[in-house]
């Protein structure tokens, strides 16, 4: 199996690490070649323009699924046109108390090429078995709630 790798840096910018007195933003690098800024979540002192890590573990729920859809999709050679979604991660206290993700909801709307229809029973079927077969998805299952809404 594959190990599949990123690259994290932070410095201080700040003459001491003093609690709630520095920056967490830093830059999170994929393949040696894209970056992305990352910092905490508005709520927690975080700069809104940056990507949190909550809305990352959410966007990689969404491609995942979407990835796993569409390989399914092919084989049952749905035509889809377009794929969306708008994923939520939202934040709570696990059965230990701790803060957590506790749900992830999703919200894709699938289109198909004109002339090509499946029922919601079909397409609901299809989303599941996306859900099911998702890396992403087992590997949160035990502790995230996952909604596909």
């Amino acid at each position: 199996m594959s190990d599949l790798s990123i690259e994290l840096h932070w410095h201080r910018t700040t003459p001491a690490l003093q609690p709630g007195k520095y920056s967490a933003e830093h830059t999170v690098r994929y393949n040696n070649s894209h970056e992305v800024q990352v910092d905490a979540a508005p709520d927690w002192g975080g700069q809104p323009e940056n990507t949190n890590p909550e809305q990352a573990l959410a966007s990689a729920l969404s491609s995942c699924h979407m990835m796993t859809f569409l390989a399914l999709a092919a084989k049952a050679n749905w035509p889809v046109a377009s794929y969306h979604d708008y994923a939520v991660a939202h934040l709570g206290k696990n059965p230990k108390g701790q803060m957590s993700v506790t749900r992830i909801d999703l919200h894709p709307v699938v289109r198909f090429d004109t002339g090509f229809t499946v029922d919601d029973k079909q397409l609901e079927e299809m989303q599941d078995r996306a859900h099911r077969y998702c890396f992403i998805a087992n590997t949160l299952a035990d502790s995230v709630e996952i909604n596909i809404l």
